[in-house]
């Protein structure tokens, strides 16, 4: 297709900045668990109200396995295997994902390494046209076939098949010098329900090396947000718009003047709902550590004044999604005096922030991975890796109640 115009969870009940009368937040107890060792989980909440989870796990010797579930009225499905192999790349930070396009095709999307060097793995697509029950070869989306880094993709559905955004390491060298391997750049495609592929297409030719990417439709268009990379190492939040057939010029969204000659693995996200998006990151300029988040009511084009979310210690790792009234759900993690917490709190462009409610305890350290967040129907549910022998994804639903 071308591009397309137009720890141990704990039950609580906290009156999360609501007025008198509305219903307070639930955190609900765990609904679903998968096996010891599992990891790398993200949550998709499809147009008729159900849930996907994708997820890794061992499956035996160094070979992994991309995972699949859907939560529906009846609860839980039973997992489902979309890819196994031995060369699967497995980080904490970059992670599978899956859509559902409007004809009811899944596209999901793993990284498999294709050297013995570390960072040299590309993103593989797989199509299934009866709900997971098989799947199709796998493809690459993008057109450089260089052992470099291609990964942090972020996709959404888009006319009859989908949009996606990737960092691309084309441009990167291997080398002990992290400051002079050349330019990371991100770059975007579509795919459609036969697995053909669009053109691929530059967006910022230097980028932050590893920080998540976001993509979300708002106003007929898309929106895209990544971590950007000056000249002097300033790591600014961005984001490019598609509108009217063409990708706009990068525009900041708040100058943090984060100076950072490095990656710090903590990418921004997104959520959008007709022209409004919200869009929440981490920084910490002269090692002071913030979340952010901010509006748009034009779809992108410009957004407001940025709004601190955090507790004053954060490790950033955040999600937010948009409700119907205009507020947004953002979650993060926290540092404890013990160990991490995952907090989530509700923003108002106009209100401000309320109280936090803390979800789970969490392990700071990578292995915890990042907890991820869609809103379906009525809950928000959360899923998260929680570390240890006996660890593994996590799910849980923010409920509003009495």
């Amino acid at each position: 297709m071308t591009w397309f115009k137009s720890a141990v969870l704990v039950t609580a009940v906290v009156a999360w900045g609501c007025a008198p009368g509305e219903p307070a937040l639930v955190v609900g107890e765990v609904e679903f668990s998968a096996r010891a060792g599992s990891g790398e989980p993200n949550v998709y909440a499809t147009a008729d109200g159900r849930a996907i989870l994708t997820w890794l796990e061992p499956a035996g010797g160094e070979e992994y396995a991309l995972r699949v579930a859907v939560r529906d009225a009846e609860g839980w499905s039973a997992p489902q295997t979309v890819a196994e192999g031995r060369d699967f790349f497995v980080n904490w930070a970059d992670f599978p994902s899956l859509v559902e396009l409007s004809g009811g095709t899944w596209v999901a999307h793993w990284l498999e390494k294709v050297e013995a060097n570390p960072y040299a793995y590309h993103v593989r697509l797989s199509l299934s046209h009866d709900q997971g029950a098989s799947w199709s070869e796998p493809i690459v989306p993008h057109e450089d076939r260089s052992p470099t880094e291609h990964g942090f993709v972020s996709m959404v559905p888009l006319g009859d098949g989908a949009a996606l955004v990737w960092l691309d390491g084309r441009g990167m060298k291997s080398g002990p010098d992290e400051l002079d391997r050349g330019d990371m750049s991100l770059r975007a495609t579509t795919v459609d329900p036969d697995g053909g592929l669009g053109s691929d297409v530059l967006l910022d030719g230097r980028t932050c090396e590893c920080c998540q990417t976001a993509l979300v439709r708002a106003g007929g268009g898309l929106v895209a947000a990544y971590r950007d990379r000056s000249a002097e190492e300033i790591r600014n939040i961005a984001v490019v718009r598609y509108a009217d057939g063409s990708w706009s010029e990068p525009l900041h969204v708040a100058d943090d003047n984060w100076y950072y000659p490095g990656c710090p693995v903590n990418g921004p996200q997104l959520s959008a709902l007709g022209d409004t998006v919200a869009v929440v990151w981490f920084t910490a300029p002269e090692h002071s550590a913030a979340v952010y988040a901010a509006f748009s009511y034009d779809a992108g084009v410009s957004f407001g004044p940025r709004i601190r979310i955090d507790d004053g210690d954060p490790l950033g790792r955040v999600d937010v999604e948009l409700l119907p009234d205009g507020r947004a759900v953002v979650i993060w993690l926290e540092r404890t005096e013990t160990a991490a917490e995952i907090r989530a709190r509700l923003v108002d462009a106009g209100e401000g922030v309320g109280r936090v409610l803390p979800v789970s305890q969490t392990a700071e350290t990578r292995a915890s991975g990042f907890p991820r967040l869609a809103r379906v129907g009525d809950e928000l549910l959360v899923t998260w890796r929680l570390v240890g022998e006996e660890g593994g994804v996590r799910v849980a639903a923010l409920r509003f109640g009495e």
